[in-house]
């Protein structure tokens, strides 16, 4: 399915962590962050598998991405070479890409930061990569953070993490993600007069106690009003 600009809007006006509770793999691991922590970005993978020193592959991925693309860089495991710093942050942007994901250091932080386009990485390093052009491949299935990644994955990443849905087959936990951000707004009014949680916590901890086996949303079935 094309990301349409109206599933675009959809997934900015959810979150992974919510849409996290729908789905059933696809989460890179904590330590990949963004440098902004107000950056938000959505979009289809477009892959770069690099090593070491090396950054033509990146380069070549930035001239030939799709607009609104996700350049997901799988850097082999190395946390020294820096491929991501200011100017290549600048120029992806520029090219209307959605936003990085690498699976390794980045570099000029306080500067992309201040660009606010959406860069995620896993550590910062002063140590750069060059263009050498020896090795590389674009456009192939990459390990990024503990998740494969294959072109055209669609990449949802904010401050608090990132995930990766197949192109197709995603509908239904985005669904699921905007009705619970729906019923959160009038949760959040409930808390604020007094309210508690909708779950009987006194029996299921009772059961607990007691050896029982409940299916929590059966139970969660049962309550109509907030206790």
């Amino acid at each position: 399915m094309a990301l349409t600009q109206e599933l675009i809007d959809r997934f900015m006006g959810v979150d992974p962590a919510t849409m996290g509770h729908y789905i059933g793999g696809g989460f890179m691991r904590p330590e990949m962050k963004p440098i902004c922590r107000t950056s938000k970005m959505v979009g289809p993978a477009y892959t770069v598998r690099m090593q070491g020193k090396d950054s033509a592959c990146l380069y070549y991925a930035m001239k030939h991405a799709p607009k609104g693309s996700v350049l997901v860089i799988d850097h082999t495991g190395d946390q020294t070479y820096a491929c991501v710093g200011e100017m290549v942050a600048l120029l992806s942007k520029c090219q209307g890409f959605a936003g990085i994901v690498l699976d390794g250091p980045a570099t000029d932080s306080l500067a992309i930061e201040r660009l606010g386009f959406p860069v995620f990485c896993t550590s910062i390093s002063a140590v750069t990569t060059n263009v050498i052009g020896i090795s590389g491949q674009v456009n192939v299935p990459v390990s990024c953070s503990g998740t494969v990644v294959h072109p055209g994955d669609i990449v949802f990443g904010d401050a608090d993490g990132v995930l990766v849905l197949p192109p197709d087959g995603y509908e239904d936990a985005l669904a699921k993600a905007e009705a619970s951000v729906a019923r959160e707004v009038t949760l959040r009014e409930h808390f604020l007069n007094g309210g508690f949680a909708k779950i009987n916590i006194d029996r299921l901890w009772e059961a607990y106690q007691k050896g029982e086996t409940l299916d929590m949303l059966n139970e969660l079935k049962k309550f109509e009003e907030y206790t």
